[in-house]
């Protein structure tokens, strides 16, 4: 059972993309590896900009920039 966990920040992503991320990687795990896609788990999390940093700063004040 493969099991995918896919973590990006809330800052407008669409169910409609968030639906073909899901299919796209599950065809990718079918066509690369050749796992059922019946067995396989994706996970989108979607993290608050800030709660997410890099470069010492949130995400958020990045942006400002």
């Amino acid at each position: 059972m493969p099991f995918v966990s896919v973590r990006i920040t809330r800052d407008g992503v669409t169910r409609e993309q968030k639906a073909q991320v899901i299919a796209e990687i599950t065809d990718t795990l079918k066509r690369v590896l050749g796992k059922p896609p019946e067995l396989t788990h994706i996970v989108i999390e979607e993290v608050d900009t800030d709660n997410w940093g890099y470069a010492g700063v949130s995400a958020t004040e990045h942006r400002k920039k």
